[in-house]
């Protein structure tokens, strides 16, 4: 086999240019493709910078020319040769290099390979679980190298950014102590400490307050971060955040520094002008509008609530949802009152996947008529009352959902993004900001029967709240904020609290104990009591910042190496079992039917 001793590479295979002509040039790359025209053979030679034609012939160099008679796809080669022109009628106007080619002196094979198990290009239809087992060879495409290279390039703008405002990068720990933080911990049993576990963390949210307590104030960090929970398309069990802390100011200066920080990313990797400020919505009118914390605003059909108008009704469906404490709802597709009944009944079932018992309809047609299944129970007028309050004219049909408020928030909420891709109200091409601001500070867990924080418990409450903490927690909202782009969250964060009773009076009011308290959370409370400042922070989710940049469909396409939705690697087939000496040395002993089977 070949080496490259002797050659140093001239440039990259898509770098290869007019600048470059009748020069010797050396290139380095992977056989994309191999066409054989008898006395002349031509490859596509690619690296990460493109691809460009080879052209090989014995009058060129024999020995290269024998070389490349045996060489495949994926072959990893060295070339020196001299750079011409292509014909008018062989230029290839789709590669960046499609003007040159470049005539191969010497060729050497520098390692062979098997035939890959899917092409080595753009658009393939394979099984992801395939393309994850060989992620070697799918991240060679060049798509995938392109998302790679515009995450570094996201990462490093943010960085840039970031040090410009005075902020520095510190890492904080992967070994650490578990604490509650809304998911389960992913556990590192120690051998040198038996029977004690580290945790790998969740976020750095401790000790990013602690280095506000250390004075260093502007922190950020690019972090690697665990959680243990059942996985969706947009999650992994490690995770990548750009996660930040500051002292001494307000919401509204994060917020606008985040706002300057997303429009400089923008322009300097997309060459997108994104225009600030974001708008804010609260987020009790996110929910009364849109049934969503991460509403997707770029289109608007908001939900009507037409509780008051039916709550006299003689229609038992909506009269007794109503009288316990349910709403009715509806939102208006504009133009969409000649929707079949065939569709009508697919909406219901639509509707019904996010729990609602059902769906009414009521079309306005062109001809002034009605299409609607409950007229005859409601009277025409009440119907056209209906119509006329949520903003419907001719041609438009409205959509009911009549249930508890967290049904129809769910179901209604998703029955409007549903019919937004129907009727093509998304602008795929739009980046639409929004600030979800003033979160309840708890919700109640109907499971552990008490109220849980909504965020994090070091979150700060708004002051005119902090009265109703352990009297009313329900009505407690918190100084916290997400941002949300094109409906989905791409970061959040909040005032912290600083003040050791306040925290305490929150831990309280979630049912975590004094004794508790200190026992989880006791080195922060302690920090708590030697000058600590107020301080706020927030947390980016790179991985899928980096996937609505790019427009990608899940998140697995912008991390080099992911893992399934069942937490599984299948290119290196972690998790896996370990030697039963290595559990011995650990002290640890599995409980399970077939533990012998366990260990190879």
């Amino acid at each position: 086999m070949d080496t490259m001793a002797g050659m140093s590479r001239t440039c990259g295979c898509g770098e290869v240019d007019q600048q470059h002509m009748d020069q010797i040039i050396t290139l380095a790359g992977w056989v994309q493709r191999r066409r054989d025209h008898g006395g002349l053979i031509f490859v596509d030679l690619r690296d990460r910078s493109g691809i460009v034609q080879l052209v090989m012939s014995p009058q060129y160099g024999e020995e290269a020319f024998r070389k490349a008679e045996s060489v495949r796809n994926e072959y990893v080669l060295a070339v020196q040769g001299k750079v011409r022109s292509r014909s008018e009628d062989t230029i290839n106007p789709k590669m960046k290099t499609g003007r040159v080619e470049v005539v191969v002196s010497e060729l050497r094979i520098l390692n062979r390979a098997k035939t890959p198990p899917f092409y080595v290009e753009d658009g393939i239809d394979v099984d992801e679980n395939v393309r994850l087992k060989y992620r070697y060879i799918d991240l060679r495409r060049p798509e995938m190298q392109q998302h790679l290279i515009m995450r570094h390039k996201i990462a490093h703008a943010m960085r840039e950014f970031l040090d410009d405002n005075g902020f520095l990068e510190i890492e904080t720990p992967m070994l650490t102590k578990s604490t509650p933080e809304g998911a389960r911990d992913y556990l590192v049993p120690s051998r040198v400490n038996p029977g004690k576990f580290y945790a790998l963390p969740q976020s750095p949210q401790l000790f990013k307050q602690l280095l506000m307590v250390s004075g260093l104030e502007r922190y950020f960090q690019i972090v690697r971060c665990f959680r243990d929970e059942d996985l969706r398309a947009d999650r992994q069990p490690e995770f990548t955040q750009l996660d930040m802390e500051l002292s001494f100011e307000n919401q509204d200066f994060i917020l606008d520094l985040m706002e300057h920080m997303m429009q400089q990313v923008f322009r300097s990797v997309l060459h997108v002008e994104i225009p600030i400020p974001f708008q804010r919505i609260t987020w009790d009118d996110a929910m009364n509008l849109y049934g969503s914390d991460k509403p997707d605003l770029r289109f608007d059909m908001h939900f009507h609530d037409i509780t008051g108008l039916l709550k006299d009704t003689g229609f038992k469906v909506f009269r007794s949802v109503i009288e316990r404490g349910g709403v009715v709802k509806a939102i208006t597709v504009k133009g969409d009152a000649a929707i079949p009944r065939r569709e009508l009944d697919g909406l219901v079932e639509y509707a019904g996947r996010y729990g609602a018992k059902g769906m009414a309809w009521i079309g306005f047609l062109e001809d002034g008529g009605l299409k609607c299944q409950i007229t005859k129970f409601l009277g025409e007028e009440l119907v056209r009352k209906i119509g006329a309050f949520c903003e419907a004219e001719k041609g438009d049909l409205v959509l009911i959902i009549a249930d508890q408020p967290k049904v129809v928030a769910q179901a209604l909420g998703e029955l409007r993004l549903e019919m937004g891709r129907r009727m093509n109200l998304i602008d795929e091409n739009a980046f639409c900001f929004r600030w979800v601001v003033d979160f309840p500070m708890f919700e109640y867990s109907e499971d552990e029967k008490r109220y849980v924080a909504e965020h994090h418990p070091f979150t700060a409450p708004k002051e005119e709240d902090v009265q109703y903490l352990l009297s009313d927690p329900a009505r407690v909202h918190a100084n916290a904020y997400d941002m949300v782009l094109n409906g989905i969250e791409a970061g959040g964060g909040s005032l912290r609290i600083y003040q050791e009773e306040l925290q305490e009076k929150v831990f309280q009011a979630i049912g975590i104990s004094q004794e508790e308290a200190r026992q989880k959370f006791g080195f922060l409370l302690d920090a708590f009591q030697y000058g600590a400042p107020p301080h706020a922070g927030i947390a980016l989710g790179l991985d899928r910042l980096v996937m609505l940049m790019l427009r990608c469909s899940s998140i697995r396409d912008v991390i080099a190496f992911p893992k399934t939705q069942s937490a599984i690697d299948p290119l290196t087939q972690a998790p896996s079992s370990v030697a039963e000496k290595q559990l011995k040395e650990l002290h640890i002993k599995l409980d399970l039917h077939k533990e012998s089977d366990l260990f190879q």
